[in-house]
């Protein structure tokens, strides 16, 4: 009897979300079955591949990282070029990493001309990524929808705390949005919700679960992931059945051991290949969790998460596929002279030697003769009781000394545990009287704009009223008045046609 393999019955499906225009617009999503499982439904839309590029020149990535693209790496719009023309790229990932506040801080009006820059130069989708930083951006992103009307951009990361904003310039200039929450399926939903109330739709989004790198971060990403997933096949949660994309290489190179050199963590192989493997084996985990677009920084970890792919899709052998090719020199190490020495074989267990015994040691009969004679001394009652409770009372000082102690150490605990909550009551008053007053300037600010863009509509009509005023023309009556009822009759016959 041939074997025949359990097959889950799906219920729902991911959404089909489409980014870019013209020839070169990517769609994602559209899975009726869990990730790669083609024996249960259809993928008519395989994970795509992105890779970002930074408007500035990075100054913290590894030798590694930066190799690939040492003669572009100061020019965001050659970079971009480079990765669609030379590595294949699907999508374009932009990270506006000079807007951040707590680093170089430019400005709205310097994002917008890098982003038009990198818009000439390829002809493939642009998603653009801010800082995290909720109000800046939104001042950024938001100009950027503006000017950029049309171009089916993708907006990211879109928070809670920005999505008005956002999420209604997308929604009046025609971009996608990609929702960012901190690792829960609820808060993803929840984002969505509010998105949708907003009046975005539902295939005008994509669900950042936020990306942790390889390791403990991973973990929590994967599982949220994959219930995100489920929910959306075997649940029908119309909210969830939304694409993925994991902002992965920003994470990944950014961790301890992607920058260690050889001399410093001579155990952990080659820097170079080390870095490239835990980007590429981070992405094949994203993609099984259910990742539709996973964004990667090394043209290398591209071409082997997209062999991959393809190998999950069409078959074959991952034998095939090349080996990682390096920019720079190979480092190796003699592991053979750091490593300690080695205990080869079992040492030979020598025979126990036998003691001589030792003469047993007689007691002085003197001694045990007195103390055979001497009879034990006898207490009087009065001394016995005395001795015992002179022992109960130290035993009972013992005790209340061990107590005051405990008492002492629970008072201070308390109120050190009580002092602490009060400083986190007070940060947290503080930083919510902060919010809400950045909260009612920014709404302050928008009111007064609408008012003074109201008093310009205004006035503009006024002006064009006082103009119909001035060149209204006088009319002349007729020879032949109508009546009411002959009127009436004119119209009857020519709605109905009877002249």
């Amino acid at each position: 009897m041939a074997y025949e393999i359990t097959k889950i019955p799906y219920t729902g499906d991911v959404r089909t979300v489409t980014l870019g225009v013209g020839e070169k617009s990517v769609t994602i999503g559209g899975e009726t079955a869990y990730p790669f499982h083609l024996f249960e439904g259809e993928m008519p839309n395989p994970p795509k591949i992105a890779m970002e590029v930074w408007d500035m020149e990075p100054d913290n990535w590894p030798e590694a990282a930066k190799a690939p693209f040492k003669d572009v790496i100061t020019d965001p719009a050659s970079w971009a070029k480079k990765c669609v023309d030379e590595y294949g790229a699907d999508i374009v990932v932009l990270q506006l990493k000079s807007t951040d506040p707590n680093g170089m801080n430019r400005g709205a009006d310097e994002a917008i001309e890098v982003v038009k820059k990198v818009l000439d130069s390829i002809d493939v989708p642009l998603v653009v990524w801010g800082t995290a930083n909720s109000a800046k951006d939104e001042e950024v992103l938001k100009k950027i929808s503006e000017e950029c009307e049309g171009k089916n951009l993708a907006l990211a990361p879109v928070e809670e705390g920005n999505h008005k904003g956002v999420g209604a310039s997308a929604l009046g200039y025609g971009h996608v949005i990609v929702a960012s929450t901190p690792i829960d399926v609820n808060l993803a939903k929840q984002l969505n919700i509010l998105l949708g109330n907003l009046g975005v739709q539902i295939d005008r989004i994509l669900i950042d679960p936020t990306t942790g790198g390889l390791g403990y971060g991973l973990e929590y990403s994967y599982s949220v992931m994959e219930r995100i997933r489920m929910a959306a096949l075997t649940q029908e949660d119309d909210k969830l059945q939304v694409p993925i994309i994991n902002n992965l290489g920003n994470e990944i190179w950014k961790c301890k051991e992607a920058g260690l050199s050889i001399e410093e963590a001579p155990t952990l192989g080659d820097p170079e290949k080390r870095a490239i493997l835990m980007e590429s084996v981070a992405a094949v985990c994203y993609l099984l969790a259910g990742s539709d677009v996973v964004v990667l920084r090394h043209p290398e970890s591209v071409r082997l998460t997209r062999s991959f792919v393809e190998l999950m899709i069409n078959g074959g052998m991952a034998l095939d596929v090349p080996s990682i090719t390096k920019n720079l020199e190979i480092k190796e190490v003699d592991l053979a002279a750091i490593a300690p020495e080695p205990k080869i074989g079992v040492p030979e267990e020598e025979p126990a030697k036998k003691e001589p015994a030792k003469p047993k040691k007689e007691k002085p009969k003197v001694i045990a003769e007195a103390k055979k004679e001497e009879p034990p001394i006898a207490l009087k009652p009065e001394e016995e009781a005395k001795v015992k409770a002179e022992e109960e009372a130290k035993k009972k000082a013992e005790e209340e000394a061990r107590k005051k102690a405990e008492a002492e150490a629970r008072a201070k605990a308390e109120e050190e545990a009580k002092k602490k909550a009060e400083e986190e009551a007070k940060k947290k008053a503080e930083e919510e009287a902060r919010k809400k007053a950045e909260e009612k300037a920014r709404e302050k600010k928008e009111l007064l704009e609408l008012r003074y863009k109201r008093a310009l509509e205004r006035e503009k009509l006024e002006a064009e009223r006082a103009k119909l005023e001035r060149e209204r023309v006088t009319k002349t009556p007729a020879k032949e008045q109508k009546s009411l009822v002959d009127k009436l009759m004119e119209n009857l016959d020519r709605i109905h046609r009877r002249r």
